[in-house]
C-alpha cells in the first residue's frame, strides 16, 4: 500500500466549522460617516477643502496646487529648510550628552556571535 496515494484520494475535512447557511446581508448602509473618534465629528465639504487645509512634505494647498508651481521648480526654489528655534534634524547637532555612543568591543562582539560569547 502506498501511503501517498492514500492522502490523496482521502477526503479534506476543514478543521474549522460555520454554523449556518452562508448568507448575503440584503441592505448595506453605505453614506459616509465621520470617524467616532474624529476630533471635528464630521466629514469635510470635499476632497478640495481637505487638501487645501493638508501639509504633507510642503504645502498641499489650493495656492501651492492650483498654480502648478510644486513639481515644475527644484526643491530650494520652495524657499529654505532650516529648523526653528530649539529643533534640531539630526542628533548630532544637540550637545555632546545627546550624541551617540561608540559601540565597545564586547557589544561588536555579542551581536556578531547573537549573544553566544556572552556565556564563555
Amino acid at each position: 500500500m502506498h501511503a501517498t496515494s492514500v492522502l490523496r484520494n482521502a477526503a479534506r475535512t476543514p478543521l474549522i466549522r460555520f454554523l449556518g447557511k452562508r448568507s448575503v446581508p440584503t441592505s448595506v448602509d453605505h453614506t459616509p460617516r465621520a470617524h467616532p473618534a474624529s476630533p471635528s465629528g464630521s466629514l469635510p465639504d470635499s476632497f478640495v477643502t481637505y487638501r487645501a487645509k493638508a501639509q504633507q512634505h510642503g504645502p498641499l494647498g489650493a495656492a501651492a496646487v492650483g498654480a502648478g508651481w510644486i513639481g515644475r521648480r527644484p526643491g530650494a526654489a520652495l524657499g529654505p529648510v532650516e529648523p526653528k528655534a530649539g529643533e534640531f534634524f539630526d542628533r548630532d547637532e544637540l550637545p555632546q550628552r545627546f550624541h551617540r555612543l561608540p559601540w565597545t568591543e564586547t557589544e561588536i562582539e555579542a551581536i556578531e556571535t547573537g549573544g553566544a560569547s556572552l556565556f564563555n
